[in-house]
């Protein structure tokens, strides 16, 4: 009898308390600024003096490293986990609550060794799979020469391409015959970050792919669709022999020139930031992950960020990334109105993505991403997530894929 799938795993649940140390850390650090902003007004200056450099600092001081103290304790727990890890199926629930918290601070998460950070890895039914030919032969006894990698977004696991009833790479593999795989990623790491790692397993799992590959596309959702666009440019760099293989590359809701919640986010640190204070709550705003500040214009390379305040307010500066040669690229962008063309397009979109930014338009002819009137769609009355299981979505799909 099968194991009950558990909502968390012994290493989750120290990672969580690791989790919470830095938030209350982080906290203490939050009152303590707006503390001193108070005390820095006019008026309070002398008491300010007598105060900041005196028993006030020295107790915020106390509080922090209580805390510090207990998180490397929690942390020390969690590595000696590491080396034995726990064994037991875990929740869907428990998976898609992870992928989100990776999105949001899963740089942080990383950055302090927390077990809760993804790792990237390629799985099948939410089991990581081993890049060597006997071990994916074993994974896959019917592999075929028709791959297809499917790349999840922001926030989301593998395991969320399976959206009412319908998974676009299971149903590739029913009608077209492509092998599905899935590649799963920590979405709070910069997308270059992520689009270098992905190149090089990409590298090593077609090279090891137990058939001739005879077609191989990859499929993007939202972030991924950036994630596959930064490998290709890494890959072509790195002279990788997977880039000779890739024959299609299909976008789904990619915000390949940004997404405006995340601007919108960056007004606001801004607008606090300059307000006496409030400036204590802009950091609030700054939780937000590295990969989540690189939808504000789409980043793609370490240029692009690299040497930079990602919370500072800035033009675009991101070097142009030319859709990848020798691959037919295809792009569906989505929008809740009943028609396409309206003032909900341009702003909006499908709720997340603006179908012009979907589709790749730009005013920068450099910036423009140049996909053929015949591999450009847009779904109507259409959310961000409803592009995982629409059938005409998926119809459109298929019909590209197929073609020569």
């Amino acid at each position: 009898m099968s194991a009950k799938p558990a909502a968390l795993s012994i290493s989750d649940a120290l990672g969580l308390g690791r989790l919470a140390i830095d938030a209350a850390d982080g906290l203490t650090g939050l009152v303590e600024h707006m503390h001193m902003s108070i005390l820095d007004t006019p008026g309070f200056a002398p008491l300010a003096q007598g105060v900041t450099g005196g028993v006030t600092r020295l107790v915020y001081r106390g509080v922090r490293g209580a805390f510090r103290l207990t998180g490397a304790g929690v942390g020390g727990a969690a590595s000696l986990l590491d080396a034995r890890p726990d064994d037991r199926p875990v929740s869907r629930g428990r998976e898609a609550a992870l992928a989100a918290l990776n999105g949001v601070v899963g740089d942080h998460l990383t950055e302090t060794g927390n077990p809760l950070a993804l790792r990237m890895q390629f799985r099948r039914d939410g089991r990581a799979l081993t890049l060597d030919e006997p071990a994916l032969a074993e994974a896959y006894p019917d592999a075929t020469g028709k791959l297809a990698v499917l790349v999840h977004g922001l926030c989301m696991s593998d395991l969320q391409w399976a959206r009412q009833n319908h998974d676009h790479g299971a149903a590739l593999a029913r009608d077209l015959g492509y092998t599905p795989v899935y590649l799963s990623y920590n979405s709070g790491l910069h997308v270059s970050a992520n689009g270098r790692a992905f190149a090089e397993a990409l590298e090593t799992l077609v090279a090891a792919w137990p058939a001739k590959i005879e077609d191989f596309v990859i499929v993007g959702h939202s972030m991924g669709g950036l994630v596959a666009r930064s490998a290709c440019a890494y890959g072509e760099e790195a002279g990788h022999a997977w880039r000779q293989s890739l024959s299609k590359l299909v976008f789904l809701g990619t915000p390949h020139h940004g997404a405006p919640l995340e601007r919108i986010g960056n007004w606001v640190d801004v607008i606090l930031g300059k307000t006496r204070y409030a400036a204590a709550f802009a950091r609030l705003g700054q939780i937000r992950s590295a990969g989540v500040t690189d939808l504000r214009y789409g980043n793609l390379t370490d240029e692009d960020w690299q040497g930079r305040d990602r919370f500072a307010r800035a033009p675009d500066q991101r070097r142009p990334v030319p859709l990848p040669k020798d691959v037919a690229c295809y792009a569906i962008a989505a929008t809740t109105a009943k028609e396409a063309g309206g003032l909900k397009d341009r702003l909006v979109g499908d709720g997340l993505v603006p179908v012009a930014s979907a589709l790749g338009h730009h005013k920068d002819t450099a910036r423009a991403l140049k996909f053929p009137s015949g591999q450009q769609w847009i779904a109507s009355e259409t959310g961000h997530l409803d592009l995982l299981s629409r059938r005409d979505i998926y119809e459109r799909i298929a019909a590209w894929v197929a073609q020569p």
